[in-house]
């Protein structure tokens, strides 16, 4: 593949399903996953998600499930969607032959300004296992600030995965939008 080719944005259709739940798939779990450094097999088995979950966030009102391709094929996807005043940023997957070249920046800036131009929002909320030191790092890299606000992971629902370890819970990343002048 041209890593030197534009990435073209484009908001997923129906017809994506198969290829978005590959992608999640090969990012976040099995022997894929551990190519790239935002896997979370040691922490989780089974899926990430399947084809009605992807299918349910692209017909969701006030959802986009975002895609990142070059040369018409997908390299990195996430969910963006507004919840009252916050956007929410979720489901991100890089493909892991892709990652550590600026791919996952880009993909979340045009997340961020897909929330601050579609929908208004001040800012963006997202959940990140609080075991993920690496990713949690990332994002305050970027802006994203710990919250010291927590959410129970769901355990013995395995459309999140199977837990590996007894002591997981989500931790709350926000960040705020700049005010735009007029």
């Amino acid at each position: 593949m041209n890593t030197s080719a534009p990435i073209a944005f484009r908001t997923a259709v129906s017809a994506d399903i198969p290829a978005i739940v590959a992608l999640v798939e090969s990012a976040y779990r099995g022997e894929s996953g551990l190519r790239g450094w935002t896997t979370e097999s040691h922490l989780l088995d089974g899926r990430r998600t399947n084809n009605e979950d992807v299918g349910a966030v692209i017909k969701r009102p006030h959802s986009c499930l975002l895609l990142a391709e070059r040369d018409g094929q997908l390299i990195a996807s996430c969910h963006v969607e507004r919840q009252g005043k916050f956007g929410y940023f979720g489901m991100f997957a890089v493909d892991p032959a892709q990652q550590g070249g600026g791919l996952g920046k880009a993909v979340l800036a045009e997340a961020e300004r897909l929330a601050r131009e579609r929908w208004q929002c001040r800012a963006m909320r997202m959940t990140v296992i609080e075991q993920r030191n690496e990713l949690i790092a990332w994002y305050e890299r970027r802006g994203y600030l710990r919250t010291a606000e927590y959410e129970p992971f769901p355990y013995g629902d395995e459309r999140f995965g199977i837990p590996r370890r007894p002591d997981l819970r989500f931790e709350v990343l926000v960040k705020t939008f700049a005010k735009q002048s007029a």
